[in-house]
């Protein structure tokens, strides 16, 4: 074949693949994840770009997936990476034209967020867990402008508080799907090194005020995961009073439980299915005994079947 004719097919070749009509390329990008259209076929031509942005493509946006697959890395934390992900999820919530039904990704912002409410009220899923700088300010607006929310995990969010919680339970009724998992403040130095430190000590303490949003204004919620919740018996009380539906109960690193309070609360918990325990080993250094008073409230939390030492 001679050079001429290699160029023309060549050049034949790379019209018919511009020249697809719309709804072929749509039905192609349909079967490509987000991570591949972004990288690949958004560069090709400026059809395929349009393309790209079609609203139907983006009805779920999913980065999760990605950070899950990977090891985290201190970059994550970085303000540049979280312009990144703000990036995408601003252009993607444009592109949307109000389809987006759900949201996970991680170490975003407010300032992505804030596009949000505004163009996705008919949102289901949002999970933005590890998000230094998403605050009470953001969720307010998407607690009022998101109704539909079913499922919410705000985990490692520390700018997040109870009165978000309060709001959301207010003004999305069919929620459904709580995560409020903290990150382990007994043994810090699994995320030393990747974790900011100053970011690690902000870690809440409010965790009876936690409990009790949720166990006011969320009472149908089915699933409910506060790993490392800084919550006493009375917090666990306010839970298993107010959210009797719940099926699926993460307790894990909740420190300040002893086995009578999850006793107790599971008694009023009549549809549970599954409850994760905190146990786990808790050095006695960790503790100073004199924050109990006494000798007797001391082997009732360290002696019994949880904790074991």
């Amino acid at each position: 074949m001679d050079t001429a004719t290699k160029g023309n097919t060549e050049s034949q070749s790379g019209s018919d693949w511009a020249e697809l009509t719309h709804e072929c390329l749509i039905n192609i990008l349909a079967r490509l994840t987000l991570e591949h259209r972004w990288r690949g076929p958004m560069l090709v031509c400026k059809s395929w770009l349009q393309a790209c942005k079609d609203s139907s493509l983006h009805s779920v946006f999913d980065l999760e997936t990605l950070f899950e697959s990977a090891t985290e890395s201190t970059r994550w934390w970085s303000a540049e990476f979280e312009r990144r992900v703000d990036s995408i999820l601003q252009s993607v919530t444009e592109w949307s034209d109000g389809s987006i039904r759900e949201i996970r990704t991680r170490h975003c912002s407010n300032r992505s967020l804030a596009f949000v409410p505004e163009r996705c009220q008919n949102l289901e899923v949002l999970s933005i867990k590890s998000c230094p700088n998403v605050t009470d300010a953001s969720m307010e607006t998407l607690a009022f402008r998101c109704p539909m929310l079913r499922e919410v995990d705000i985990s490692y969010c520390y700018e997040i508080s109870h009165e978000s919680l309060v709001l959301m339970g207010r003004n999305c009724p069919n929620l459904k799907i709580l995560k409020r998992n903290l990150m382990n403040w007994i043994d810090p130095s699994q995320h030393s090194g990747v974790v900011p430190d100053d970011y690690l000590n902000a870690c809440p303490q409010d965790g009876d005020s936690e409990a009790d949003a949720i166990g006011k204004f969320m009472p149908q919620l089915k699933h409910l995961e506060i790993r490392f919740l800084k919550l006493s018996s009375k917090g666990l009380a306010f839970i298993s009073e107010g959210c009797v539906n719940l099926e699926y109960l993460d307790l894990f690193g909740c420190a300040n439980l002893t086995s009578r309070d999850i006793l107790n609360a599971s008694s009023n918990l009549t549809n549970l299915k599954e409850i994760k325990k905190p146990n786990f080993y808790i050095p006695r250094s960790v503790f100073h005994t004199e924050r109990y008073g006494h000798w007797r409230l001391y082997d009732e939390r360290f002696q019994t079947d949880i904790f074991r030492i």
